[in-house]
């Protein structure tokens, strides 16, 4: 990955289209589709491959919010494990989007402060 470095993190984009896209716990979505998603929008390098942000994916997983439900070389599936909602974070000042059952913390990995 290059210097790049987004106006909103990373992390934070792929849990707005989640919320803004996905926000049903019975619909299925990839890491590719939220990818090009990110990339339509222009806050991401333009090198920037689906590998670049697998770490982003796996996190989303290791925090309670979604599953992997299956995988296919770099595509994964996941489904969520219950709805996201929206916050805002006084300390970063950003949005931020939580599962319900998901630590108050914000996910902005420069920020992980309480909600």
């Amino acid at each position: 990955m290059s210097n790049f470095i987004p106006k909103i993190p990373i992390e934070l984009q792929i849990r707005k289209i989640i919320f803004e896209k996905f926000n049903d716990v019975n619909s299925k979505f990839s890491n590719d589709e939220i990818f090009e998603i990110i990339k339509e929008n222009g806050d991401v390098d333009p090198s920037w491959i689906i590998d670049d942000i697998e770490s982003f994916f796996n996190d989303l997983c290791n925090s309670g919010l979604a599953r992997n439900i299956a995988q296919n070389f770099t595509t994964i599936w996941l489904k969520l494990f219950e709805p996201v909602e929206k916050f805002h974070c006084a300390s970063c000042n950003l949005e931020i989007y939580l599962g319900t059952d998901e630590d108050r913390k914000c996910p902005n990995l420069s920020c992980k402060s309480s909600i």
